[in-house]
């Protein structure tokens, strides 16, 4: 790359945000080793520790809802069937999905206003005086900008993932979460799900001895979908979002194992190498519809991100993290989800499977493991949730979970800094992979005190 070119990739992904730029630097660049010194000497002071903190209890929680697409809809639907919540607002920039959320309310004690007609109805909803949490539900582009708006009307932030697309609003994110101390919950509902959370309890007791390599992945064929004029998404967004060359969805695989890891608490990210693979199919499919339908013209003449990419992080305490992004290849549906600690070993796909040597346990074994593991939010809203549904019922937990915390004055499970860092994995990856796989630093977002914040709790009383 020229230095221009340079100047213009990180832009794009966010790294100007860092103060790496401009007369007001205070570090002179190198831009011919640039990937080797990210982040070097950058400090910051922490305003205030978000992680651990408990906001004031909400005898009910007061919700407005934006974007009613594809993820909205669902949240609609779950949220009504949460103990102690309203829903008093619902947001989307198409009036007839309004109506048809609204409609879905129709029997229900929810009676919401409604807000659309252009992209910044959302604002109006988010600056009412009745509202507790704003959760957002939008195209990737929005979840920032929603987020801090949120914060800035006095309003917790609950945001679909990844809360953030750069490191510019990785920062942004925890700037306003600290200084207006509300919340901002990335919603990984992966975390919630039953496996994840039986083999998060087994970590914290000590089955795996000292978890020391784990991994996790979306591997999801999606490339129908990127396609599909009707049924997938408004304006192709996602579509838009895969002209960019790196793990642009981590969070799914990678949350669950940084909590077992206690990433943030008690261990960190130090650095990350990323690479990819070319594109063997989306380009082909964009230029193949192209010969029918004028339509994708635009989209065939763009390239876009590798078919797999596997981007690996080494922690400050000596761990390593894999992480694997693929939408286009027919393979079956798959998180890896794996744990591997110095006496046992814990893998989800293709089937769940746990050891405590070198032979997987029997089916009686597993059961009684299970028993055994199974943590009490599991214990106590498991069966609810898996009749109300959402990914099997991992997204009922998430929203009670969430909903639990506030009504009961909880730091919750999920903070700013993890929104943040599980998301930072895409700009960074696109960096390592537009570098040839260098290494690249991952930003310390909780200002050193991933020394002292405590791991997340396995217990509903936090």
């Amino acid at each position: 790359m020229k230095k221009n070119e340079r100047r213009e990739f990180i832009k794009s992904t966010g790294l100007a945000g860092l103060g790496l730029f401009g007369a007001s630097s205070a570090m002179a660049v190198d831009f011919e080793n640039l990937p080797k010194q990210a982040h070097k000497g950058l400090k910051r002071v922490q305003s205030f520790n978000m992680c651990g903190f408990a906001a004031p209890k909400l005898d009910v929680v007061r919700v407005g809802i934006v974007g009613l697409g594809m993820r909205g809809p669902g949240a609609v639907d779950r949220l009504s069937k949460v103990e102690g919540v309203e829903i008093r607002a619902l947001c989307d920039l198409l009036p007839d999905r309004v109506a048809k959320a609204k409609d879905m309310l129709a029997n229900t004690s929810h009676q919401p206003d409604g807000y659309s007609g252009n992209a910044y109805s959302w604002k109006e909803m988010c600056d009412r005086d009745d509202l507790d949490l704003i959760y957002i539900a939008t195209p990737w582009e929005w979840h920032t900008p929603m987020a801090v708006f949120a914060m800035e009307a006095g309003k917790h932030a609950a945001v679909e993932v990844p809360a953030a697309r750069t490191l510019d609003e990785c920062w942004q994110l925890i700037e306003t979460s600290e200084r207006t101390q509300k919340h901002c919950m990335q919603l990984e509902n992966c975390c919630y799900d039953f496996f994840e959370l039986m083999t998060l309890k087994m970590a914290r007791e000590g089955f795996f001895g000292e978890v020391v390599h784990a991994e996790g992945a979306y591997i999801h064929d999606l490339l129908w979908l990127n396609f599909d004029k009707e049924k997938g998404y408004q304006g192709m967004w996602r579509l838009k979002e895969n002209y960019r060359n790196g793990n642009l969805y981590p969070t799914h695989g990678l949350g669950p194992i940084c909590q077992i890891m206690n990433i943030n608490r008690g261990d960190q990210m130090d650095y990350l190498t990323s690479l990819s693979s070319n594109d063997f199919q989306m380009k082909k499919e964009a230029q193949k519809l192209a010969q029918e339908d004028l339509f994708w013209t635009e989209f065939a003449a763009k390239n876009y991100r590798g078919n797999m990419n596997t981007t690996v992080v080494k922690t400050k305490n000596g761990k390593s993290l894999m992480i694997q992004h693929d939408v286009t290849s027919p393979r079956p549906y798959s998180r890896l989800h794996v744990v591997s600690g110095t006496e046992g070993y814990a893998q989800k796909y293709p089937t769940q499977k746990v050891s405590k040597g070198h032979s997987w346990m029997s089916e009686d074994e597993m059961q009684e493991l299970q028993k055994k593991y199974t943590p009490e939010i599991v214990q106590k809203v498991g069966d609810l949730a898996k009749e109300v549904g959402g990914h099997g019922g991992m997204d009922f937990m998430m929203d009670w979970r969430l909903i639990d915390c506030l009504r009961n004055g909880l730091p919750l499970d999920q903070d700013v800094y993890d929104a943040a860092l599980w998301s930072c994995i895409s700009p960074l990856s696109e960096w390592s992979v537009s570098n040839r796989s260098n290494s690249i630093d991952v930003p310390d977002f909780t200002a050193g005190n991933w020394k002292t914040n405590k791991p997340v709790p396995i217990t509903l009383r936090g």
